[in-house]
């Protein structure tokens, strides 16, 4: 079993890198290479700008090659609190930012020609339990309502046309969302930053950031670098170099196992119309086929980050899930187990804004493909000198109250969620 993402070997050969030698100054730098800071990166650029970017790993070595590759339409926030919280007017906003997201997201790929397999397959949310699926359908007359987005019902007597599972007692079906290979496409973003005249210097980590007489002046491993404005694309892997942003995002640990390739009638019986699959729990499962007809089933196997040890055991625990979902995979052969970080704020939303003199942008909850690159895009714009209004900026962003960066609650929320999973 690999203990990496599967996506990384379908990436044709990387050339040997190149020792970076970085330019002394910059009129941005943005830590982080992945969706958010490439698309930053690239709008930056065209623009006429000169970027830097800093990676410490490799081009998307955090979450932007580690997830599932489903692009979904609306928020990690579901429809009836966003409207409980903020209102229809404010609810209908925050949810069209994701729809325009997905929208950004594939007139890219089609501009920048990026071969990243994205198709829209529409996504299932599946019933967990009985009563879930009464609420699915409040959800549908809701989200027709006040969101004007339509969803469709399936039965748990019909859902084999959708899952070829009984463990669900039916579906939510919407045929917006969307599937895509996540590392061809953060590539496919750093090539088209990198075509803009974007500078990506890659195994390079910032180790100090400093504001002082309006300019910034970054400290990494490679050199010191002068810039006018600092934008930190680090979301669930921001560290103690921005402890403003770090205040504020939580990364939990998601994690991920990769089937052995299926036969043709096994992968069509799984998963028929080939759409991406999430569960109604709150201690979720995601799942999807692969184009060479893998299964990937991920989830919050565990809510700490991964770190040694935890991959195997995570994979262990997915495994039985997958067994419980689908009986006949049982005894698959299980070939890539990997996990990552997903990025949390308070009120699991996404922001972008200001803080501290610093741009950011981030917070993605696991609904970052499309919202990342689009959110990156948008921070870009704001750098660059552009007066525009989105519901998703917030120059306050308020911090979680006892964090300091050590997400030491998070054995607590996970306790207190297979709880809610139990009662609800």
């Amino acid at each position: 079993m690999k203990e990496y993402p599967f996506w990384r070997d379908t990436l044709p050969p990387a050339s040997s890198p190149q020792p970076p030698v970085l330019p002394s100054h910059a009129d941005v730098v943005v830590v982080g290479a992945g969706y958010t800071g490439l698309s930053a990166a690239r709008r930056l650029a065209r623009a006429g700008a000169s970027v830097l970017v800093v990676e410490r790993e490799g081009v998307g070595a955090g979450a932007s090659s580690r997830n599932a590759g489903q692009v979904l339409t609306g928020l990690k926030v579901d429809p009836a609190t966003l409207v409980a919280r903020y209102g229809e007017r404010r609810a209908r906003e925050l949810f069209n930012v994701a729809r325009d997201a997905i929208a950004r997201l594939e007139q890219i790929i089609v501009e920048e020609s990026i071969d990243c397999e994205y198709a829209r397959t529409g996504h299932i949310e599946a019933a967990s339990k009985p009563r879930h699926f009464s609420a699915f359908r409040d959800e549908q007359r809701l989200l027709a309502r006040v969101f004007n987005h339509q969803v469709d019902l399936v039965s748990r007597a019909d859902q084999r046309a959708e899952v070829g599972s009984d463990f669900y007692y039916g579906l939510l079906v919407d045929a917006r969302s969307g599937a895509v290979n996540p590392a061809r496409l953060v590539h496919g973003l750093a090539a088209a930053a990198a075509r803009a005249r974007a500078c990506i210097a890659t195994g390079v980590a910032v180790t100090a950031a400093r504001r002082t007489a309006g300019r910034w002046s970054v400290s990494t491993t490679a050199g010191e670098i002068e810039a006018r404005d600092v934008l930190f694309a680090t979301d669930a892997y921001t560290g103690r170099v921005a402890p403003t942003l770090e205040r504020r995002f939580v990364p939990v640990g998601s994690y991920i196992i990769v089937t052995e390739p299926l036969t043709a009638d096994v992968a069509a019986s799984i998963l028929p119309r080939g759409r991406t699959a999430f569960d109604s729990k709150h201690f979720l499962h995601y799942f999807r086929l692969t184009p060479d007809r893998r299964l990937l089933f991920g989830g919050r196997a565990e809510f700490s980050r991964p770190a040694t040890g935890t991959t195997r055991r995570a994979a262990s625990i997915l495994r039985r899930g997958l067994g419980l979902v689908f009986p006949h995979l049982a005894n698959v052969s299980i070939d890539y187990a990997w996990g990552g970080n997903v990025g949390f704020t308070r009120d699991q939303l996404p922001h972008a804004g200001k803080l501290d003199e610093a741009y950011y942008a981030g917070g993605y909850a696991g609904h970052g493909v499309a919202m990342a690159t689009y959110l990156g895009e948008q921070i870009a714009r704001r750098i660059a000198g552009e007066s525009i209004d989105q519901p998703l900026f917030d120059d306050r962003l308020a911090p979680i109250p006892l964090y300091s960066g050590t997400p030491w609650f998070l054995p607590l929320v996970g306790a207190y969620y297979r709880v809610r999973d139990w009662i609800d």
